[in-house]
């Protein structure tokens, strides 16, 4: 299969194409992997190649939904039994997990072929894919630009061509950040909606979901049939949808109220461009019928940063305590900032976790408010474009002092400095959208709606009341028609040929 006809597909299309018997899933796999060695040298997104491993068939009675398409896995969770797992970080260098994750399983099932695994920030909890331990991932639309992160590989991945579709999680953003610097489709399902089994009941207490970053919404929609559903032992489980995903993409939505706003809810400035492609897509959505109106829903930023800060801590440091009991992780094995992170954690009562932890149901009530005006919510996906590579890392005088604080132990000296607040906010001014979303379990979504002058692509963002990604898929997909995006591909397509 030509790397040109390769490029042409989705996941979807390729599998149409294998089951026809037009091509065989090898020679797709091939295309992929032909495609990787060309282009990852220059955006670094794949971490652990599996190139030479032989195809492996859907292992269910009947072909899969999407049998012979190629698909890469996150470094951070989705589990492979006897592959490396190392969640961006030298400390876990060693984790071999002794199962597939449910994840995996159900992605076997649907006839997907793994290549391998995509890079992501050390533990995930940052913005960007700059680890230490793989170096930069490059966004392919201007490679002295951040993917996103921490889906980061991923999104590059799937931008460049290697694959149409790539596993990703989200637990601040992580899924809807990278599809929208990198131009892809991004779906946040809802809490409970794909099943953390069996190695664990939920990921980041509840606020990460585990889904893909695609080209078209149909693999995403094909993607969510195939992963949702609960696992055995799992903690509750969430109402299936009515008919499948894919089959709803077959009905454009009913008319929609959306309600816009484009202020950061942290108070930071939102660029220009980012204003742009909401106000361009409001216009689309009015052209389609629907009904859109300036509103937000009434949330206090400053807990909300809070909470979310909260929640980087308390899941930071219980990784490093993992690693160092698990397989015997130095200090000097994690990047400075965790270790700052994990620092700062033990200065932080738990009382003071749990009860920011609670106060997660003030923005689920005020949300679900909001729902009870309106169908969605519209606003930037990031509040800039793409960090340049490097510019989020922390700054020489912090790392000094982070250095000698942590030397130190000196907990609660770091804390007064300000240098958490610090790296917290230079951080979040990019990204002060997306954690509403997490922290109250409901489904969101990054459509490419827009396009910069320079070529950058801009992601829009909508969020749904929990268990509603049949309405997000079918507002998509009529978004998708009336302002196709996957011809944009075509100048990545010549990268690197």
């Amino acid at each position: 299969m030509k790397q040109s006809e390769y490029l042409r597909y989705d996941a979807t299309a390729l599998a149409e194409l294998v089951r026809r018997g037009e091509v065989t899933a090898q020679e797709v796999r091939d295309a992929a992997v032909a495609r990787a060695n060309v282009v990852n040298p220059l955006i670094n997104a794949i971490c652990d190649s599996q190139f030479d491993e032989p195809l492996v068939q859907g292992s269910g009675p009947t072909p899969g939904p999407l049998q012979g398409a190629p698909i890469l896995l996150k470094d951070l969770g989705q589990a492979q039994a006897g592959r490396p797992c190392t969640f961006g970080s030298r400390s876990l260098t060693r984790h071999l997990p002794t199962q597939d994750s449910e994840y995996v399983r159900r992605i076997k099932r649907a006839g997907l072929s793994i290549i391998g695994r995509t890079a992501t920030p050390e533990f995930g909890f940052k913005g960007i894919t700059e680890p230490e331990l793989w170096g930069p991932c490059r966004n392919p639309w201007d490679r002295n630009l951040s993917p996103g992160g921490s889906s980061g590989g991923s999104a590059a991945a799937v931008a460049a061509g290697i694959v149409p579709v790539a596993g990703a999680n989200d637990g601040g953003g992580s899924i809807r950040i990278p599809a929208g610097y990198c131009g892809l489709f991004g779906l946040k399902p809802s809490r409970g909606r794909v099943s953390h089994g069996p190695q664990a009941g939920d990921i980041w207490t509840g606020a990460s979901e585990d889904h893909v970053v695609s080209r078209t919404v149909r693999d995403s929609a094909i993607l969510l049939d195939t992963l949702a559903g609960p696992a055995s032992g799992d903690p509750f489980r969430i109402t299936p949808p009515a008919t499948a995903y894919r089959q709803a993409l077959e009905q454009p939505p009913r008319q929609l109220r959306i309600g816009l706003f484009t202020a950061s809810p942290y108070g930071t400035e939102v660029s220009r461009d980012c204003i742009e492609a909401v106000e361009s897509t409001a216009r689309t959505l009015e052209n389609l019928g629907h009904r859109v109106e300036i509103a937000a829903p009434e949330i206090d930023g400053k807990t909300l940063v809070r909470c979310y800060t909260a929640l980087n801590l308390g899941e930071v440091s219980a990784m490093v305590d993992w690693a160092k009991q698990a397989y015997n992780a130095r200090d000097d094995d994690f990047e400075l900032d965790t270790r700052i992170v994990a620092l700062l954690a033990r200065e932080f009562p738990l009382s003071d976790y749990v009860r920011l932890r609670q106060r997660w149901n003030e923005f689920a009530r005020a949300l679900g408010g909001f729902f009870e005006s309106f169908d969605l919510y519209m606003c930037p996906t990031t509040g800039a474009l793409p960090p340049a590579i490097g510019a989020l890392g922390t700054p020489g005088h912090l790392k000094v002092l982070g250095k000698l604080m942590v030397r130190l132990g000196a907990g609660r000296t770091v804390k007064l400095s300000g240098q958490l607040e610090a790296m917290t906010l230079s951080n979040l001014a990019y990204t002060p959208f997306t954690q509403l979303a997490n922290l109250t379990g409901t489904p969101a979504m990054s459509v490419p709606m827009h396009w910069t002058g320079s070529g950058l692509p801009v992601g829009v963002q909508f969020g749904a009341a929990h268990g509603q990604e049949d309405l997000l898929l079918q507002l998509a997909a009529q978004l998708e028609e009336a302002n196709p995006w996957f011809g944009h591909y075509e100048r990545l397509d010549t990268l690197g040929v």
